[in-house]
């Protein structure tokens, strides 16, 4: 009996080690799957994870635009409100149209692609490009294309998100293409965008009724909290409390983007976005063209942003820093 077994269990290691299986990497291999960003995906959504621990999903079908949410930031803190994609109480209901990190604007050759509604257009996806998980990095590239409410293209774009493995903060590059692809577009002046999330509501500066909130909000130029808004800068940070620790979020602005710096639409109530186009709300002016941004009919135009999660306040998450970085590593001065 003991004769027949150990002339058997020969070949099954033939057999084995010819379908590529090997026995002492087995351990590693599945240590591996946890390493590094990791893509995978799910129904109408990719779940992205950060060394075997979710960063975010990314919701791109039967939505009115493309989204990330969750998104779980610096020691997993829930960064970006839960309503409407889920109830928690205590949230506001206002502005069903922010959901978790996004990009869209309200004003392309007269459609409304920020707001929700029957009269509003949506941003539709239409396939990916790429989709590639790595030790270092792991990235999304999609193709969309944005449709007025009437059914008519206005344009298309292409998206390239790359995610970083950071040990403790989150790092997201954000890069998009607009392609005027149907005819000339213009982005029309409008405080209503563009690059934005809307954050936990415990990182607030204003609470519901006017209540001051435990939340803070800076940019690269010195300017705190509710003058922020409409101003212009490299970088701005908003931090706050999430399950009693303080995190932080900052959108860098790149130095080749159109109109660097950019302006600033961040809101005390936890709204934060870049927008290069709204221009009359930011400044005051009379003039509701002035901030008008046209892309003749055949070009295209890149728009960077990274979006850095991180613990502490902008002090201690080293946004300026992390800024010259992200700027010398993108080849720009």
């Amino acid at each position: 009996m003991i004769h027949r077994y150990s002339s058997f269990l020969p070949a099954i290691f033939v057999l084995l080690l010819a379908q590529g299986t090997s026995f002492s990497q087995a351990p590693s291999s599945a240590k591996g799957k946890k390493d590094g960003v990791s893509i995978t995906e799910q129904d109408g959504k990719l779940r992205i994870e950060v060394n075997g621990q979710l960063f975010a999903d990314y919701n791109y079908q039967n939505v009115t635009r493309p989204f990330f949410y969750p998104v779980m930031g610096a020691g997993g803190a829930s960064m970006t409100r839960n309503w409407p994609m889920k109830e928690t109480p205590g949230e506001d209901h206002d502005h069903v149209h922010h959901k978790g990190l996004w990009y869209t604007h309200g004003d392309v050759n007269g459609h409304d692609f920020w707001a929700e509604g029957k009269n509003s257009g949506k941003t539709v996806h239409e396939k990916f490009i790429e989709i590639k998980s790595g030790s270092k990095m792991g990235s999304i590239k999609s193709q969309n294309k944005l449709v007025a409410s009437d059914g008519k293209i206005v344009c298309t774009d292409e998206r390239m998100v790359r995610i970083h493995n950071d040990a403790s903060d989150r790092i997201l590059d954000f890069d998009i293409t607009i392609h005027a692809s149907h005819g000339a577009v213009t982005f029309g002046d409008t405080k209503e965008g563009t690059m934005a999330i809307r954050l936990a509501e415990t990182m607030r500066v204003k609470l519901p009724k006017g209540k001051p909130g435990e939340g803070h909000i800076i940019n690269s130029e010195g300017v705190r909290d509710d003058a922020t808004w409409g101003k212009r800068a490299k970088w701005c940070d908003y931090y706050g409390p999430v399950d009693g620790k303080v995190v932080g979020v900052a959108i860098f602005d790149h130095p080749q983007n159109p109109r660097y710096p950019t302006w600033w639409h961040v809101r005390d109530y936890g709204l934060f976005a870049a927008n290069p186009f709204g221009i009359h709300d930011f400044e005051k002016l009379s003039d509701k063209t002035k901030g008008n941004w046209v892309l003749p009919a055949g070009d295209s135009a890149t728009f960077r942003y990274r979006i850095y999660f991180h613990q502490g306040d902008e002090k201690q998450g080293k946004i300026a820093e992390h800024y010259q970085e992200y700027v010398q590593s993108t080849g720009s001065k």
